[in-house]
């Protein structure tokens, strides 16, 4: 599809609205985010971003995706003030009271953190709570290794915080570079009760024959594991752009990998936006899997995000 094309196909699909499986929202003068208000990252991996360091709110998510309507919507941990975490799930509440989004809510804990239990109960006391992202330590590229490191994968912090998510009924949203899929699918392997819901397609950042190769390996491993869903999200290329043929290949190839009845659509604003509008992305989700029909649109656009985040059937929000 081309033009934008995609958002008149997915509207028509589900005229009572879509469920967006990952946004953030952030009001900088109700809340404290150091990567916008403090210290602007240079090397950010989707390039200069200094146009979403700006308020983003409900009626900017709601614009940026029309025509498609909202009927749902996953809110993501935004990086707010670690020392503020359960600040940002009290937020989301006020937001949901006056807006009706989002319909739930992922929060944050660092699993290395010694009140890691409390801020769990804390942000378990929310009826928007569904899951934390907690994002392990990483390597800068392939072929380097933190493994055992504090923080990785492997750490024994680290099992300990997913098993306090498996006991406490949350999901786990994994956020790492495709080159850590397979030691994320070794992580979660003792933890069959677990909801593991990946981020961003695995963040296929390398697209050379050889990284896609690993990105694709990485995610086989964990699709393995019944319980786990991938994101149609964040397609943006290494330092800035997008690629729409690229990305509608990625979409064919996940697919392929998890089923149609385990990916889901995430806008990722206001971060996508700094690669394009919603629109071509659309196009390039409907184009990867392939003249869709209804019920296919409805599977990715909504169904899966509802049944992995546990949202109610039906329209919630106009």
């Amino acid at each position: 599809m081309t033009g934008g094309a995609g958002l008149q196909r997915v509207a028509a699909a589900l005229p009572d609205g879509i469920v967006d499986a990952h946004h953030h929202l952030w009001d900088l003068s109700a809340g404290r985010y150091p990567w916008l208000q403090d210290r602007y990252e240079p090397h950010f991996f989707l390039g200069p971003y200094r146009a979403i360091c700006r308020n983003y709110g409900v009626e900017d998510l709601r614009r940026d995706q029309a025509p498609m309507r909202i009927a749902g919507s996953v809110h993501i941990e935004a990086e707010r003030d670690r020392a503020d975490q359960l600040g940002e799930t009290r937020w989301l509440e006020q937001v949901h009271q006056e807006t009706g989004l989002p319909s739930a809510c992922v929060g944050h804990v660092s699993f290395l953190q010694p009140d890691m239990a409390s801020i769990i109960r804390g942000h378990s006391a929310s009826k928007l709570m569904r899951g934390i992202r907690s994002k392990p330590v990483t390597a800068s590229e392939p072929g380097s290794s933190v493994r055992g490191q504090p923080g990785s994968l492997q750490h024994a912090a680290v099992h300990a915080g997913l098993q306090a998510l498996e006991a406490a009924g949350l999901s786990w949203d994994l956020r790492v570079p495709f080159w850590h899929l397979a030691e994320a699918a070794e992580a979660i392997a003792p933890l069959p009760g677990l909801t593991v819901i990946v981020n961003h397609c695995g963040l296929p950042l390398d697209r050379s024959a050889e990284g896609l190769a690993a990105w694709r390996a990485g995610l086989a491993v964990l699709a393995s594991h019944p319980r786990t869903f991938l994101k149609l999200s964040e397609f943006g290329l290494a330092g800035g752009g997008f690629d729409p043929r690229g990305t509608a290949k990625l979409v064919q190839e996940a697919v392929a990998i998890f089923g149609l009845g385990r990916v889901m659509y995430g806008s990722n604003l206001p971060v996508s936006s700094l690669g394009a509008n919603i629109g071509p992305i659309v196009d390039a989700i409907l184009d990867g899997i392939g003249e869709p029909d209804d019920a296919t649109i409805r599977a990715v656009f909504a169904d899966n995000a509802r049944r992995a985040y546990r949202l109610p059937q039906g329209r919630e929000t106009t």
